[in-house]
């Protein structure tokens, strides 16, 4: 990634951290807890696309992995998050852009089931029944409402803010508008170019008709023609 992306990514991944941890997982709601690190991950591959998304989700989840209040093995959730980055930036579109609100929030609402799926499913091979103590089914209800209810507050934004670091200042002010320039001056270089080819090409053309014309002919051509005259 570029440097402006992944100082972007960085400081949004370590401030959606301390915000899950120091808020939201002290609000003791019911089931689930809101995932604002799944958002951030979820967001950004949208604009950067799946290789983007599967760096910054392993990065994320390892963050989370190390954070004090983890209690599971290390890398189970930078194993989520990076699969989970990977298929979101899947469904980016070619500019960057979605056409409805409506995509972000199916995107969302398809991470939060599948990272709680992914998360149980990791944590049964390695011997941690805590989700089934929880219930899946409550687990899964939760963490989609949560994380569908706290998306149109966060995913816009993040996207936004991602949105503008596809610019590159070295590509100057107009990257654009120079590069249509360059195209622009390129196309009639060219044409005038090839005119001033093409008016050398014809004055050659009619300079050697011209000296074909004038030209004596030569004397093997004399001698045949004299001959069939002669026939």
């Amino acid at each position: 990634m570029r440097l402006n992306r992944t100082l972007l990514a960085t400081l949004l991944v370590v401030v959606a951290l301390v915000v899950q941890v120091c808020v939201l997982a002290r609000l003791h709601l019911p089931g689930a807890v809101p995932d604002l690190l799944l958002l951030v991950v979820v967001s950004l591959a949208l604009v950067y696309g799946h290789v983007a998304g599967c760096l910054i989700g392993f990065g994320a989840g390892l963050l989370a992995d190390l954070a004090p209040p983890a209690d599971h093995a290390a890398g189970r959730y930078a194993l989520v998050l990076c699969l989970i980055g990977y298929l979101a930036g899947l469904v980016k579109p070619d500019n960057g852009r979605l056409r409805s609100a409506a995509g972000p929030l199916l995107v969302v609402l398809a991470a939060a089931i599948g990272s709680t799926l992914l998360y149980a499913g990791v944590g049964s091979l390695v011997g941690d029944s805590a989700a089934r103590h929880v219930g899946i089914t409550r687990l899964l209800l939760t963490a989609a409402l949560y994380d569908v209810l706290l998306a149109p507050f966060t995913v816009p934004v993040i996207m936004a803010l991602a949105r503008r670091t596809e610019y590159d200042p070295l590509a100057g002010d107009t990257s654009a508008g120079s590069a249509g320039g360059d195209n622009t001056w390129l196309t009639s270089y060219g044409a005038s170019r090839g005119s001033k080819l093409g008016k050398v090409g014809k004055s050659t053309a009619i300079g050697g008709q011209r000296g074909g014309l004038l030209s004596k002919p030569a004397k093997g051509k004399q001698g045949r023609l004299k001959g069939v005259k002669r026939l």
